[in-house]
């Protein structure tokens, strides 16, 4: 009986001492309780540190791939020509967007006819033609008939050349034909071919051509009616070029009005201050020499030194993408010139503190005095 009772307890204890954990089990017990917090507090650190390494790649790749276009441009330009050449024009960039040029009085010119040209098969331009504001009730609900004989009329004519970029229903340019119809002009512009809703492939040969075709139309239907030419920014290139060969064939219109030019647009693409590539390594051959492969030129320097009539020269000082010292220098080139000796040769700049830049001297109060 009392081994019995001894093998008993004997088991007892055994079970007893297997139900409590000893000082071994309990570490292994600790650890394994500390383990999941431990792996749970790693992965919390990883995830920003993936982040930031996620994004510290896609930052660098951003910065190779800008890098890499900013060395391939230069050889994209250099073998195609014609990439140059759209970037001189931008006649690919159409702003205001969404107008229709069909209908100038959408612009507030009613009393402006829209009119379609030929100079040349295949290419068709669009025109205005706003007639002066002391005809502005006599032109409502006429036609193009109306506003063709409205030319012989007693009053001088504008034949305006607009820039690069945009077409005739720029913002700049529809204010500036209302002051100079309120001063009583007739205000005759049209888009290059290319440009706006006009028809053909830009090009300096064809821009002149087409601003000779439309002189010809309006010298046509004015009769005696001083005729002048007006050209901004790129427009001035177009300009020369057409009173040059005008005074060529010496039928010179009676003065020449260059707003914003440059002297050639070699130097005006070197002295842009838009040019990123202006000190890149090789800019010249990389970017103008493919300019003049496309035989844009628009060589005002030299234009000037065959031309016979007034000229006029309007340069504002913070002119932002024609540098006020181009237009400087090409009137010093024009003073001096033997064809001008006969002719007023004036340079009328306008102080920064104007604010006028690039095309907003048509805001000047001094304007009216200044064409008189």
């Amino acid at each position: 009986m009392r081994k019995r009772n001894e093998s008993v307890t004997v088991e007892h204890e055994r079970a007893a001492a297997a139900a409590v954990p000893g000082p071994l089990d309990k570490g292994c017990s600790l650890r394994r309780s500390l383990r999941l917090p431990a792996s749970a507090a790693a992965e919390g650190m990883k995830r920003p540190l993936g982040r930031r390494h996620a994004l510290w790649f896609r930052l660098r790749k951003l910065l190779l791939w800008l890098l890499g276009m900013y060395i391939a441009i230069p050889f994209l330009v250099k073998l195609c020509p014609a990439i140059q050449a759209k970037l001189v024009f931008l006649n690919f960039v159409r702003v205001p967007y969404f107008i229709d040029l069909k209908r100038p009085q959408d612009q507030g010119l009613n009393h402006t006819c829209n009119y379609y040209l030929q100079p040349e098969e295949d290419v068709t331009i669009g025109v205005w033609h706003t007639v002066p504001a002391a005809l502005w009730k006599n032109a409502r609900g006429k036609d193009q008939l109306w506003f063709e004989e409205a030319l012989g009329s007693s009053h001088p004519v504008i034949l305006y050349l607009h820039g690069n970029a945009g077409t005739r229903g720029g913002d700049h340019r529809v204010e500036l034909y209302k002051v100079l119809s309120s001063l009583g002009y007739h205000v005759v512009t049209f888009d290059y071919r290319g440009w706006g809703d006009s028809i053909g492939s830009p090009s300096e040969r064809g821009m002149t051509y087409d601003a000779l075709h439309v002189f010809d139309w309006i010298k046509a239907r004015s009769g005696d009616n001083p005729v002048y030419i007006w050209g901004h920014s790129l427009g001035t290139g177009v300009a020369t070029n057409l009173v040059r060969r005008l005074c060529e064939r010496e039928t010179p219109p009676d003065a020449l009005i260059l707003e914003s030019p440059f002297t050639n647009i070699r130097e005006e693409a070197r002295s842009h201050p838009f040019s990123i590539y202006r000190y890149f390594p090789g800019f010249d051959w990389f970017f103008l020499d493919p300019i003049t492969t496309s035989g844009i030129k628009f060589a005002n320097d030299e234009n000037v030194k065959y031309i016979s009539c007034s000229l006029l020269i309007l340069h504002a000082e913070d002119d932002p993408v024609v540098p006020f010292h181009l237009g400087k220098k090409l009137y010093n080139i024009a003073a001096t010139s033997r064809s001008f000796r006969d002719y007023k040769v004036q340079f009328v700049p306008f102080h920064t503190d104007l604010g006028y830049r690039h095309k907003y001297i048509y805001r000047s109060p001094e304007l009216p005095r200044i064409l008189r």
